[in-house]
């Protein structure tokens, strides 16, 4: 059930994926310029630079709390952003940005209620439930595209008005399975292999909702969308039966076993008891497998490791981390060069890649493609959703195939490079697909995986704050992506220099310095998640070494 909310939760709050779908209206009626667009791109980023307040907020309050926190950050600063673009009311140019700051605050607070609580109910299986709730954050941009649509194809600032109600009422349907979690308590051994089982299930029905979502017909009217957007409802709830099943499968077990005991003198054990018996005696195996390991250790959350112990301390290498899960605080994240390393790759990958979709709806503009803006953006969400999923398939191949996450990582940035050199190359459609697709499957898998990464290298109980310090790279890169793009926009739309308000730009020349320069950007990140994962790979390997023997004992 805490996993079914979280799901809901991630599907319905990436509201910042559809800015796309608006910006160029917004921009229209504030009468502004691409690089005052851009700001706008980056107050909605900026909000991550503060999300370690919600970190703090989770360690403080109730995360219902913060939930709905989070809410009514959204329903305020997209609720007056709608009724600037309906002309309703006006506000000066200053405080539409004070409201795209806070409703990507709200985002960010949103994100960090499904980590915390994946990161508590799921100890055994983290990294499988963290990237398939996260996944689900990558449909959000097409979801709300198909309701746009059913509701009115014509009306653009109806995504505003969306993006500030949905969250709210998806927070209504998600409280009682937070307020009723059960307690925390460790598992037994067939447990964990259950709920793998449980995960790759429900991993295939996030690759049905996924190709449903990627493959609905690209112009449909108010009738079809209606119909689509109720089967994608449908394909949500989907997973909602899944506890439903074994609900009704244990509840069928123990009607049948005590029908079996009242009309049989041969039982003598009540069932009950019997499978709390076997529970007892499987934790205390495990316990003693634990304990006989020698130099295994149980580290915060439950990550495995084994310390190295020479001179004074853990060391191994020069300031390189030497086991999983050991817990950072601020001060000692900040001084570490695989901090560092990491924040630089995800700065120059999945950062640029979000920078990216902020900019479709410019970019198909000015290559002459602008109807096909919401099938682009339905396009990187799709890709940008099976990018999240494949972040889970470490994790499934792990027994035949091992491979530490921060090389998978870096395996993922290789795909953006190549599609911002294959928009740089030529401007027809069928690059700009090929280019968004590829863009949003590299994004999609760093925005999952970093998640993991953050918690396997500096602890899984920090994550909450620590992970907040490393997305504040995203306004910074939104900033910096952003303002290059806008000025090379504005350059090529006035060359005369007579720059005039709202000032559009035609030509493959709007961008092409943009994409280049995009593309060198991505290769140096490249080369940092490559220099991560070799100095990360003795750690996962000795991890991995601990546990597999541990498995075998």
């Amino acid at each position: 059930m805490i996993l079914v909310a979280t799901i809901w939760i991630q599907a319905f709050t990436g509201t910042n994926f559809d800015f796309s779908a608006y910006s160029s209206t917004m921009k229209s009626v504030l009468g502004i310029s691409q690089v005052q667009l851009n700001y706008l791109a980056v107050a909605s980023d900026l909000g991550k630079a503060f999300g370690w307040s919600s970190g703090l907020a989770s360690k403080c309050l109730p995360l219902w709390v913060v939930m709905f926190i989070s809410a009514f950050m959204g329903l305020f600063g997209y609720g007056l952003q709608w009724l600037v673009i309906r002309n309703v009311i006006a506000l000066p140019y200053f405080v539409v940005f004070l409201l795209c700051l806070l409703s990507g605050c709200s985002i960010c607070w949103f994100n960090t209620v499904c980590f915390v609580l994946c990161n508590r109910n799921f100890p055994s299986n983290r990294p499988l439930a963290i990237s398939l709730t996260v996944s689900f954050n990558g449909v959000s941009a097409a979801l709300y595209a198909l309701a746009a649509t059913a509701i009115d194809s014509s009306s653009i600032p109806l995504y505003l008005l969306l993006n500030s109600l949905i969250p709210l009422i998806t927070s209504l349907f998600a409280l009682i399975p937070i307020l009723r979690q059960p307690p925390l308590s460790p598992l037994p051994v067939d447990a964990v292999r259950r709920d793998s089982l449980i995960f790759l299930l429900l991993n295939l029905i996030a690759i049905v909702t996924g190709l449903y979502l990627l493959l609905l017909p690209s112009s449909t009217s108010s009738t079809n969308s209606r119909l689509l957007f109720s089967g994608a409802l449908f394909l949500l709830i989907l997973p909602l039966f899944i506890p439903g099943i074994i609900y009704a499968r244990n509840w069928f077990r123990r009607a049948i076993h005590s029908h079996i005991q009242r009309s049989s003198g041969f039982l003598l054990v009540d069932i009950e008891d019997l499978e709390l018996h076997k529970e007892l005696i499987s934790r205390e195996t495990s316990s003693l497998r634990l304990g006989n390991a020698g130099d295994v250790g149980v580290t915060g959350g439950g990550i495995i490791s084994n310390r190295v112990k020479t001179g004074e301390g853990v060391l191994l290498g020069r300031d390189s981390i030497v086991m999983l899960g050991e817990e950072h605080d601020i001060g000692m994240l900040l001084r570490r060069l695989d901090f560092w390393l990491y924040f630089l790759a995800y700065f120059c990958g999945g950062t640029i890649g979000l920078v990216y979709s902020n900019s479709l709806g410019q970019i198909a503009q000015s290559l002459a493609h602008g109807p096909e803006t919401s099938n682009l953006i339905t396009l990187y969400s799709s890709f940008s959703f099976f990018g999240r999923l494949l972040s889970a398939a470490p994790d499934f191949m792990r027994v035949k195939v091992y491979f530490a996450r921060t090389g998978w990582l870096a395996i993922a940035l290789i795909p953006t490079p190549i599609a911002f050199f294959i928009l740089a190359a030529s401007g027809t459609a069928r690059a700009l697909h090929a280019g968004t697709a590829l863009i949003g499957l590299s994004s999609g898998f760093i925005f999952a995986t970093a998640v993991s990464v953050t918690s396997e290298l500096f602890g899984p109980n920090s994550v909450g704050v620590n992970h907040n310090i490393l997305i504040t790279n995203i306004p910074i890169g939104s900033l910096v992506y952003g303002l290059l793009a806008s000025l090379i926009y504005d350059a090529n739309a006035a060359p005369s220099g007579m720059m005039t308000e709202s000032v559009v730009c035609m030509g493959r020349q709007c961008y092409f310095l943009t994409f280049v320069g995009w593309g060198c950007i991505s290769i140096v990140g490249l080369a940092s998640s490559v220099l991560l994962f070799l100095r990360t790979r003795p750690a996962y390997d000795r991890y991995e070494k601990n546990r597999s023997s541990t498995q075998q004992y």
